[in-house]
């Protein structure tokens, strides 16, 4: 077998050899969509370099292929290559002079050789007998709050890519978990880069984006929401109907309530897809004060209510 003349798969990407897994796909993230043939049409030379670029982060973005390719080089990228039946020429070849026998003086090109002739061959189907998996794929998408909090389904058109640099269009439909948070990644199985040698699709990865709701703010699994009550309310109590995610629901308001109180409805937050106790619906008070009084009614009011007590503010000044 004659050595590969392939590219250091490293130096495709422009990453470092101890790169980690988030900074090679940011690098292959980037380099794809400068080189995508969408952008650059009729470009030989970026058609090229994305396949290339394409080709170097299924390697590396596979964890075992990217340790076989660690290992043994561009000898692993060869369509027959067998990581076992390596290991064990290369342990022939080292201890081939412990044995006697003229087969330490080979290279290990000629042990690799040795390798592919007794029979490396992958399991795919078409060019040879080698299938490889198709790339991931990354799309961000995004969903409303109360979609994102209480899960559903999301339709949406993929362009999915395939071996030759072209697109296909595609609707997809995925399923949205309960309580996926903003930055969360959703794996959607064989939705990704078209597989080679009839390989497998390469999977989709959906990165959600949640857009704020106008009443309601997320905080792990509890909910938050500002709740604007009168002054009686917050001097005598009450039973208030307040907003939830999945409808509306009775709030009872404790006489003596002070603006800044959480007020609970216990499971009223963000569910679990693992089945988990849900959060917490906490009702923030905020307490208007009335404007606009005449004398009389201040009058009356200076004389119904106590006097502020004299250490109201004495935690300040500790």
């Amino acid at each position: 077998m004659a050595k590969s003349k392939e590219k250091d798969l490293y130096a495709v990407l422009g990453v470092a050899r101890d790169a980690s897994e988030d900074e090679i796909r940011k690098a292959y993230r980037n380099l794809a969509r400068k080189y995508h043939p969408d952008l650059n049409p009729d470009d030989r030379v970026a058609e090229e370099r994305f396949k290339e670029i394409s080709q170097a982060y299924e390697v590396l973005s596979d964890t075992k292929k990217r340790q076989n390719y660690n290992e043994f080089g561009a000898h692993a990228l060869d369509p027959n290559f067998n990581a076992e039946a390596a290991r064990a020429a290369q342990h022939s070849f080292r201890g081939g002079a412990g044995m006697g026998g003229d087969f330490a003086f080979g290279n290990m090109d000629d042990a690799f050789q040795h390798v592919f002739s007794r029979g490396g061959r992958g399991r795919g189907r078409g060019n040879g007998g080698y299938a490889m998996r198709g790339a991931d794929t990354e799309v961000a998408l995004t969903l409303d709050f109360l979609q994102a909090a209480l899960g559903g389904e999301q339709t949406f058109q993929l362009q999915r890519p395939s071996l030759d640099g072209s697109f296909k269009l595609e609707s997809v439909t995925i399923r949205i978990p309960p309580g996926v948070g903003d930055g969360g990644v959703l794996r959607i199985p064989k939705k990704g880069g078209e597989g080679f040698g009839g390989g497998p699709s390469g999977d989709l990865l959906a990165e959600i984006h949640v857009r704020p709701h106008r009443v309601f703010r997320r905080e792990g699994r509890d909910v938050y929401f500002d709740l604007p009550i009168a002054l009686q309310e917050a001097l005598f109590g009450a039973k208030l109907e307040v907003p939830t995610l999945d409808g509306r629901a009775m709030l009872s308001v404790p006489p003596g309530t002070s603006s800044g109180q959480k007020l609970r409805l216990r499971g009223k937050g963000i569910p679990s897809a693992s089945g988990k106790k849900p959060g917490d619906l906490y009702a923030l008070v905020q307490v208007h004060v009335p404007r606009g009084l005449d004398d009389e009614t201040k009058r009356k009011l200076e004389e119904s209510l106590p006097a502020a007590p004299h250490d109201l503010r004495s935690t300040l000044f500790d």
